[in-house]
């Protein structure tokens, strides 16, 4: 899966960070991907893919803290 961009959502207001995740993700070709990188743990992200984008997601743990979290999220083909 081929990683276009990063996002890097740690200087984003935490009221827009989903939002704009789902928005890039969105935005993505079928068989690409996004890496994220956030302040903590994306966990509560992680479920809410599952219960908006069940199957449609790829989901790929890159650097797990302390300080930060890099997440590489892809949409599946």
């Amino acid at each position: 899966m081929q990683t276009l961009r990063t996002l890097d959502v740690r200087s984003i207001a935490p009221r827009e960070r989903h939002p704009t995740i789902f928005n890039l993700f969105d935005s993505l070709e079928p068989g690409t991907a996004f890496e994220l990188v956030n302040d903590h743990d994306p966990k509560p992200l992680f479920y809410q893919f599952s219960a908006e984008r069940s199957g449609r997601f790829a989901w790929e743990y890159l650097e797990q803290g302390p300080e930060v979290w890099r997440v590489r999220i892809g949409k599946k083909e």
